[in-house]
């Protein structure tokens, strides 16, 4: 079946915009044109979309296996849609902080299919950061100090039943017994789906560099992470009803504003599954 004629634009700072197609019947073809623009740009954003969470799941299915993630709660009746949620009452959003979602497992996400269900009238926009330009912008000084390094990441810290989810009026989020070991990827990985070399720490999860410890790794860290701040790579992504964004986990940082305190707001999200990463 051929592909529809389906128009992809680059975004400002990451991602790209992809309009004339319709994600509740989408073909192969499409499917196919839609995951290499996933590996190439990093994030796509479709608006004008109405999809079921029937068809939410089938398209995740066409794209890649599903992942459920084993912190956040699933949506009732579909057990493999999380719910990323915020009540009016809440002041603790999910996701307020840059990161790159599950790497903190063996075999990283390889996305997340994320649909806007209940927005507030405004604010809870998600900026998104390139992680492609972090690692081609770095100075070659930079570059060759990061070369061969390994670095450890985890989530107990986040999702632990000591963790910050547990301190906050999200506290089901914090899964104490839950198994969350640590993981160590290369710091500079070869994207598996582009070929391309990606920065692969985030503020989040990133533990410390393999062989140091976290006060010997903070220096180092925390110039690589304002360096991936940079305004010119981050896109930030205002949402409407029934939009829709997928996102690459290996070459992206999303962050999701908090700024909406008093309102409610819902995002059904699915997770792709990957696979193990590998050094650049």
């Amino acid at each position: 079946m051929l592909a529809t004629a389906l128009r992809i634009e680059a975004a400002d700072g990451c991602g790209a915009t992809v309009s004339d197609i319709d994600l509740a019947r989408v073909s192969d073809a499409d499917v196919a044109t839609l995951r290499q623009a996933l590996f190439d740009h990093g994030a796509l954003f479709f608006r004008g979309q109405s999809i079921t969470p029937e068809q939410h799941i089938a398209l995740a299915e066409k794209i890649a296996p599903i992942d459920v993630n084993r912190f956040f709660p699933a949506a009732p009746g579909y057990p493999v849609i999380a719910k990323v949620e915020k009540t009016a009452e809440q002041t603790t959003n999910i996701g307020g902080g840059w990161h790159t979602d599950h790497s903190y497992d063996i075999a990283p996400a390889m996305g997340s299919v994320l649909v806007a269900r209940d927005l507030p009238p405004e604010g809870g926009d998600t900026l998104f950061a390139d992680m492609y330009a972090a690692y081609d912008t770095l100075d070659a000084e930079t570059k060759a100090q990061i070369a061969g390094l390994r670095a450890v990441h985890g989530s107990d810290h986040v999702f632990g039943e000591k963790g910050v989810y547990a301190q906050t009026d999200q506290p089901e989020l914090a899964k104490g017994g839950v198994e969350t070991p640590e993981t160590v990827h290369p710091v500079v990985i070869r994207h598996p789906g582009s070929g391309k070399a990606v920065l692969y720490v985030n503020p989040s999860f990133t533990l410390r560099f393999e062989g140091q410890t976290r006060e010997e790794s903070l220096p180092l860290l925390m110039k690589l992470y304002a360096h991936a701040m940079n305004p010119a790579h981050v896109h930030t992504l205002v949402w409407e009803p029934g939009m829709v964004a997928i996102w690459d986990n290996r070459a992206t940082w999303h962050f999701a504003k908090n700024d909406y305190h008093g309102h409610y707001r819902l995002m059904h999200r699915i997770t792709l599954a990957g696979c193990e990463l590998e050094a650049a």
